[in-house]
């Protein structure tokens, strides 16, 4: 599905104001990242993979995403390729894609990226290699040479949170010039997350399109902010659009009762960094009876224990609790394509 098509499906108020001023931003909303399901032989268990974006779609998520939690860093050439042809096809028009391209060379981003775009993704997303710290000059090459090289958007993460060096605000602004707001996106997520932002914000005098992507634990910091979306893990992807629409709707006292929870999950997965979400989203996503399993791609540093796992449960009843208490119906507030 082409990206006009997935912006013209959207409601006027599907994105946060602030930053929409003019133009309806083409990418917006709440769009979780996937998580890669494995097989016991290793492989990508693609009935799984098909139940978690059907599951996304049916909770109102507004597309999906294959980003750092999909494994991309360990899957590799192959699999990489793979896992976005499955995501791209199982999409099938309800909304937007968006696949990760990022890769440690010019050469192999552009590839990932040209693939994605063959196979119908909306949109790609990239961070920036994490063998080399590049200079903001050569970070601008390398994202630029992304850009040109495909006609949909590309969106820019700073994926510091978990690995690499972060993104200098000139690195943006000067992207943002040659490409503009239609072309280029923005996935911050170097700490202070809320400061960062608006820097951005302010210093392209609110052209930015900015996501945030810190699992939940900012979002109601940064929605405030002037965000057009947020890019989640699946695992909490009820609660995460339950609190897109009650900060839509203004709602303070429901956006705090949705989001503490939120936040405190959220904080047992940073604990522990990308293998701490991966842990714990896999074993959410277990729990809900869409995974068979918590497979992991080895080696990772880090295992969920059984005390971790109990609070877990705990917060997740929390959550759940506080969703049948806010009576949240997402159907009635879909914001999604179909």
């Amino acid at each position: 599905m082409s990206i006009e098509t997935t912006a013209g499906t959207h409601s006027e108020d599907s994105g946060n104001k602030p930053l929409s001023r003019g133009v309806l931003p083409l990418l917006r909303g709440v769009l979780p990242v996937l998580h890669t399901p494995f097989r016991e032989d290793g492989e990508i268990d693609v009935e799984v993979l098909e139940k978690e974006i059907d599951w996304a779609f049916e909770t109102q998520a507004d597309g999906v995403v294959v980003a750092m939690v999909s494994e991309t860093l360990r899957l590799g050439y192959h699999g990489r390729r793979e896992l976005a042809t499955h995501v791209c096809r199982a999409v099938r028009g309800r909304g937007t894609s968006v696949i990760s391209v990022g890769a440690e060379s010019i050469r192999e981003a552009i590839d990932f990226a040209q693939h994605a775009q063959g196979l119908g993704a909306d949109a790609v997303m990239a961070i920036p290699p994490v063998a080399t710290s590049l200079s903001g000059d050569m970070t601008v090459e390398y994202f630029g040479a992304i850009a040109r090289s495909i006609s949909i958007p590309l969106v820019v993460q700073d994926a510091s949170s978990y690995v690499g060096a972060a993104i200098d605000l000139s690195v943006y602004l000067r992207l943002l010039s040659e490409f503009g707001e239609h072309r280029i996106f923005f996935k911050p997520e170097a700490s202070p997350l809320g400061p960062n932002l608006s820097k951005l914000r302010d210093g392209s005098l609110g052209k930015a399109r900015i996501f945030e992507g810190s699992g939940g634990i900012n979002l109601v910091d940064c929605y405030r902010r002037g965000i057009v979306g947020t890019m989640p893990g699946t695992d909490l992807l009820d609660g995460i659009v339950a609190l897109w629409r009650a900060l839509q709707a203004g709602d303070e006292s429901r956006i705090y009762r949705l989001s503490l929870p939120i936040c405190a999950l959220t904080a047992l997965q940073l604990q522990a960094g990308l293998d701490g979400f991966l842990a714990i989203e896999k074993y959410l996503l277990q729990k809900r009876g869409i995974f068979r399993n918590t497979l992991r791609i080895r080696p990772y540093s880090w295992e969920l224990d059984r005390e971790t796992c109990e609070e877990v449960d705990r917060l997740f009843d929390c959550l759940q609790l506080a969703l049948r208490d806010t009576h949240f119906e997402p159907h009635e507030h879909g914001q999604n394509a179909s």
